[in-house]
């Protein structure tokens, strides 16, 4: 079985690769080099990188055209070649969702909406997959289309904040069991599971953002976000009667701004005004909203070294959702 899904996602990646080669003038059939979708991956010749457009008070804008953006790679403007709006590429997303004490009374809600969130969003060509995390991470669920067997996954949810030791979960933690290993559940997730994939790639994180164990930084995480391409959405969901009197006010989503902004995503936040279910319909709305760019770098070079990446529309009300940069690394060989 897993050689056939293997076989599969090889034969989806020749299919996307194949797909980015300018249409020959003898085949008419075929779409224009603007309309073929780009997988979203650096490779030898390609780079690739979602957008989203929000207007001041922010709204999705959805209708720009490929004229509306300028992209420069490290201050060089760049000329886009492929151009997609609201993109159909195959979308994986993987859901990492925090299992520490301090989300005892959440686990419920968030069992809920994420069920209804999968069940709205994927699409016949659309994976996911469900990590939990709290002294280490653990597969609840593999790379699935179904949301009855995501569901199933999502009912195996429970505090993980013993110390009993390091979970058997197919996701080995990477830290010493000591509370809730944030960052090597994003670095796991996006190494991992994520790096090898086609399309678009999203780690979604249900979590009050506070680290605690981790054997790996945040800049680690980050950094293997940005090698397998993968946009970090970051739901900011704490429970303040979980910290008691020592939450001077509440928890800061410092770390949650930081992934989410270097990879191109966003932080949705939890509160008396604005539920789980609201969050999750933003996130789906925002990824049915997506601006699929590529272009071939003016550094063809793959030195390794990060390229930093400002991506710009004409309307200087607009802001740009965009990650901060890619590594030009060689790909790996299948």
């Amino acid at each position: 079985m897993a050689l056939t899904k293997a076989a599969l996602r090889r034969g989806i990646a020749s299919v996307f690769l194949l797909a980015m080669l300018p249409a020959p003038p003898a085949l008419p059939q075929e779409k224009p080099a603007e309309d073929a979708p780009p997988s979203i991956t650096v490779d030898v010749s390609l780079v690739n990188i979602l957008a989203s457009v929000h207007d001041k008070h922010g709204g999705l804008i959805g209708n720009l055209t490929k004229d509306d953006f300028t992209v420069l790679e490290d201050g060089k403007p760049q000329t886009i070649k492929y151009f997609t709006r609201e993109t159909d590429l195959p979308l994986t997303i993987g859901l990492l969702i925090d299992v520490s004490a301090s989300q005892r009374n959440l686990l419920d809600i968030e069992k809920r909406a994420a069920h209804q969130f999968f069940s709205q969003v994927l699409r016949k060509k659309d994976e996911a997959f469900l990590i939990s995390f709290g002294e280490d991470s653990e597969l609840l669920q593999d790379y699935t289309n179904s949301p009855k067997l995501l569901q199933a996954g999502l009912s195996q949810l429970q505090v993980n904040s013993g110390a009993s030791g390091i979970g058997p979960g197919p996701v080995p933690t990477i830290s010493q069991p000591r509370g809730t290993v944030l960052y090597d559940a994003v670095y796991l997730a996006a190494n991992e599971k994520l790096r090898a994939e086609v399309g678009r790639k999203v780690v979604v994180l249900i979590t009050d953002g506070i680290d605690e164990g981790s054997k790996l930084k945040i800049e680690e995480a980050i950094e293997a976000a940005q090698k397998s391409d993968v946009v970090i959405y970051s739901i900011d969901y704490a429970d303040p009667s979980a910290y008691g009197m020592f939450s001077f006010g509440g928890v800061s989503d410092f770390a949650l701004q930081r992934m989410s902004g270097e990879t191109g995503g966003r932080v949705f936040k939890v509160d008396r005004k604005h539920s789980l279910d609201d969050a999750f319909k933003e996130l789906q709305d925002e990824m049915r909203s997506q601006y699929a760019i590529a272009y071939t770098s003016t550094s063809p070079e793959q030195d390794g070294r990060f390229r930093k990446l400002i991506v710009k529309v004409g309307d200087k009300n607009l802001k740009v959702q965009v990650r901060k940069g890619y590594y030009a690394t060689k790909p790996e060989k299948s």
